[in-house]
């Protein structure tokens, strides 16, 4: 058995505030590299971490012989080449969502990941939340039937206020927006829950705040992405669905409070999950909900409230323990080809939003 898992971070944004933290309170688990766009950024990390070997050539943390695990959070314009590369070195890769910018780059990401013997795995983290996977198992029990409807409610202020800066998020050459990083999450929570397949996305987005201030040409420049996404989906028939459908919305701009809702209804009843874990069942008959008693995840410290950063440090565990034995599998994670298929309905659904059209799958 492996005594440790070293790790090497592309990006300092999402791995400074949840991934680093995480890592770092896994026994086994040692964080060797950090990279960064900007040097100064990734001394900064180094430094606040205790990090041996900071960089800003991101192809070094990949090529660092002391890395088994490379970390790649970075905006997904830069996921297809790094995760080529990190493949090519015989490096297991934990890639951030969207899994690339379009179908065929994440393809050719999953098609060569298939020839290594590595893990390699999307980080959906939410699945490792303990509500959601006692909702799950209860779902696949019978708890409330056969799934004939979903709803997903994302909302969030983060980028409402029109002085909020023009970074990669409003950048639709770097892979930003909501859609990408929120409609994949829920792409991906949709298919898990009801274990089985979208065959058609109608989608519409929306730019609400049209202009922000770049401070790189310290003038306004124009959003290229949508702050705002709304989706009517269907299922094909499965195991637990029968005849199912979807609606989503997703927002950016929202106020007053962040909300991370996913409910599901049954012919017997409904679940719902919030954002931390927390879990209800209605019953069919009844008119309130049942909370259902579930031990919350755990988080890093000084974490921001929202799922992600206690559904990491579960996930994280995970993969940690499956490395050490030797195993490249993780129960429960994103594969490739999750992250493939969730990619095939992003682009149906911007292909919707220029058509006006639901498109099949």
């Amino acid at each position: 058995m492996k005594e440790k898992v070293r790790i090497g971070i592309i990006g300092t944004g999402f791995a400074k505030t949840v991934q680093i933290p995480a890592f770092q309170k896994i026994i086994g688990a040692e964080v060797v590299s950090v990279s960064s766009a900007r040097l100064e950024n990734a001394e900064r990390v180094a430094r606040d971490f205790n990090i041996a070997h900071y960089t800003d050539n991101w192809r070094e943390t990949i090529g660092n012989e002391a890395v088994d695990l490379v970390c790649i959070t970075t905006p997904p314009v830069f996921h297809k080449e790094m995760t080529l590369l990190a493949l090519e070195h015989g490096k297991h890769v934990l890639c951030e969502k969207p899994m690339a910018m379009n179908a065929d780059e994440a393809r050719e990401m999953l098609e060569e990941s298939k020839e290594k013997n590595v893990l390699a795995l999307i980080d959906h983290e939410l699945r490792f939340l303990n509500g959601r996977r006692k909702a799950r198992e209860m779902i696949q029990n019978g708890e409330i039937g056969l799934i004939r409807h979903l709803k997903y409610n994302f909302r969030a202020p983060h980028r409402g206020s029109a002085d909020s800066p023009w970074n990669w998020w409003s950048d639709i050459e770097s892979g930003g927006g909501a859609l990408g990083a929120i409609g994949s999450h829920v792409f991906d929570s949709l298919r898990w829950f009801a274990d089985a397949e979208i065959s058609s996305v109608f989608c519409q987005l929306q730019t609400h705040v049209k202009n922000r201030f770049d401070a790189e040409s310290n003038a306004m420049r124009e959003v290229t992405t949508d702050d705002e996404a709304n989706l009517i989906l269907r299922f094909a028939d499965g195991e637990f669905t029968e005849d199912a459908t979807a609606n989503v919305s997703c927002s950016m701009v929202e106020y007053p409070a962040y909300q991370n809702r996913i409910e599901i209804f049954g012919t017997e009843g409904a679940a719902r999950v919030e954002y931390d874990g927390e879990f209800f069942i209605g019953k069919a008959g009844e008119e309130t909900w049942r909370k259902v008693e579930v031990d919350l995840n755990e988080g890093v410290d000084g974490g921001r409230a929202g799922g992600w950063n206690n559904g990491f440090l579960a996930f994280a565990t995970e993969i940690i323990q499956s490395l050490k034995e030797g195993r490249t599998e993780v129960e429960n994670a994103a594969t490739f080809e999750d992250g493939f298929q969730i990619q095939l309905l992003m682009d149906a659904a911007r292909k919707s939003n220029e058509t006006g059209a639901a498109i099949k799958l």
